[in-house]
């Protein structure tokens, strides 16, 4: 504070009331004055109403700087603080949650932005801070910001989902690499290459990697390494470190689409660790430098070596265990097997015994005797059978003869009528029979008079036309077919000619 404004200062104080000339500076005071008593000496709580009624009258400012330490947004309503800095100051800075929420931008630490507000300071602690009323990117920010949006839409689209990534191969044998050839980082990947495994081919396809227009050349360069034949395991798009602005080429939405549809998985190694572009989140495989993602797809011949040596231990283990294993069971089915074919042939042996000592087996002759011994039995049986049904026979015969006068006795009565009942049947039938023939005569006698054939033989015929008798000459035509029946046979024709009777007559 220069010396006017001491001086300016030193005649008024908080209430609005004029020193006292013996106030001044320059007057000495009173040797008993108390010190509380000097209007010159402020209280806290004065000082802070004056620093702030003085900072009130400052317009608002706007201040360029970069977020630090930002905190919030905090509770329901949302306010938010944090610090803005350059390369030598910072400034305690204070958004409330109304006017956070009403900006379409974001904060984070690291955006560089424009900030529109005034000074205040708290009273309960004498805090001066910068309250701001509207902020909105600038330089750098502004690109974070446009980089951030473009994420979220691809990240929306899927083209960052994980489901979506191809795998790389373990053991990549041919590598196409786009980037520029003519800095370091084509040399870092040749160099790494050849240390790691130098059996890898690589083949280097040219891009610029800034500047404008390299957005296409870089896209144009994939699409000449997915088209190499045979075509690669993967591809390297690389490029060393620089600023935002520099790596701003990776951001760009059309090489990053590119990048997702390429035919050949892309693996991205842009800029330096902390450096992250949308390339590098729609890429199949991310790393952090061109030397890590030439590493991530060239594993050291030292490595696969060892890698080699352990698998083909696990592999003898493996094989060893399997044998052992395969060796156990096959005995043990070897001994099954034993066990079952010895039970089997014992069986069998067993039937084999039992059936050779059948008879049949032994004596095949044994069956016939057997069976003709038994026919003779039979025989023998049969024949002294048919004697005693024979003489049961006989014996019942005779018992019927002694009884058999007896019988002849009662039938003469029945038997005597039997004859009178058939003499009386046999004369009622004659007269029947008798009455019924004669007149079975007399008409056979009328139908042989009436009977066509007495008239045929007595020398008449009868003629037939297609529909039977004809009655009538007339029923004929000439060229009508005809057939006459005599009493001996039958004559068949053609009418030549049809005469009536008169004309029959006159002739």
């Amino acid at each position: 504070m220069s010396d006017g404004d001491e001086e300016h200062m030193s005649g008024w104080n908080l209430t609005g009331i004029s020193a006292a000339p013996w106030e001044h500076p320059g007057a000495a005071p009173s040797a008993g004055a108390a010190a509380e008593d000097d209007p010159n000496i402020l209280s806290v709580t004065q000082a802070v109403k004056l620093a702030g009624a003085t900072l009130d009258e400052l317009p608002p400012i706007t201040v360029l700087g970069e977020v630090s330490g930002f905190r919030g947004p905090y509770g329901a309503r949302g306010h938010c603080y944090f610090q803005i800095k350059d390369e030598s100051s910072s400034l305690e800075c204070i958004i409330w949650g109304g006017v956070y929420k009403a900006s379409p931008y974001e904060l984070k630490n690291g955006l560089k932005m424009r900030f529109t507000g005034k000074f205040e300071v708290y009273a309960r602690t004498g805090k001066m801070s910068f309250t701001i009323s509207r902020f909105e990117p600038v330089g750098e920010g502004l690109l974070r910001q446009q980089v951030a949006a473009l994420a979220e839409k691809l990240r929306r689209e899927g083209l960052m989902d994980e489901a979506r990534k191809r795998p790389i191969p373990a053991f990549c044998t041919r590598v196409a690499v786009v980037t520029s050839l003519s800095g370091a980082v084509i040399d870092d990947v040749k160099r790494t290459l050849r240390r790691r495994n130098p059996l890898v081919e690589l083949i280097c396809v040219g891009s610029r990697v800034q500047g404008e227009g390299a957005e296409a050349e870089l896209i144009e360069a994939l699409g000449r390494a997915a088209a190499i034949e045979p075509a690669p395991d993967c591809i390297l798009l690389v490029r060393g470190g620089g600023s935002f602005e520099d790596l701003m080429t990776f951001n760009d939405e059309a090489l990053a689409r590119a990048v997702a549809a390429s035919p050949v998985p892309v693996v991205t190694g842009i800029g330096h660790e902390p450096d992250t572009s949308i390339c590098d989140m729609v890429s199949d495989r991310r790393c952090s430098t061109p030397t890590a993602a030439a590493e991530s797809v060239a594993p050291a011949a030292t490595e696969l070596a060892e890698l080699l040596r352990t698998r083909e231990h696990r592999l003898a283990t493996a094989m060893a265990s399997a044998t052992g294993e395969a060796a156990s069971e096959l005995a043990r089915a070897s001994e099954r097997a034993t066990h079952a074919i010895e039970a089997r042939l014992s069986r069998e042996a067993l039937a084999l015994r039992v059936l050779a000592e059948r008879p049949c087996l032994r004596r095949p002759d044994e069956t016939v005797l057997r069976r003709a011994s038994e026919l003779e039995q039979s025989a023998d049986r049969l024949e002294a059978a048919m004697a005693r049904g024979q003489e049961r026979l006989r014996s019942s015969l005779e018992r019927l003869l002694v009884r058999f006068p007896a019988g002849e006795s009662l039938l003469a009565t029945p038997r005597a009528d039997l004859a009178r009942a058939s003499e009386r049947l046999v004369r009622a039938g004659r007269g029947v029979c008798d009455a019924r023939s004669s007149e079975l005569a007399r008409q056979a006698a009328s139908l042989d008079a009436l009977s066509p054939l007495k008239v045929l033989a007595r020398g008449y015929a009868i003629a037939y036309d297609g529909e039977g008798v004809a009655t009538s000459a007339g029923s004929f035509a000439p060229g009508d077919a005809l057939r006459v029946r005599f009493a001996d046979g039958e004559v068949s024709g053609t009418v030549s000619a049809v005469a009536p009777a008169a004309a029959s007559a006159g002739a």
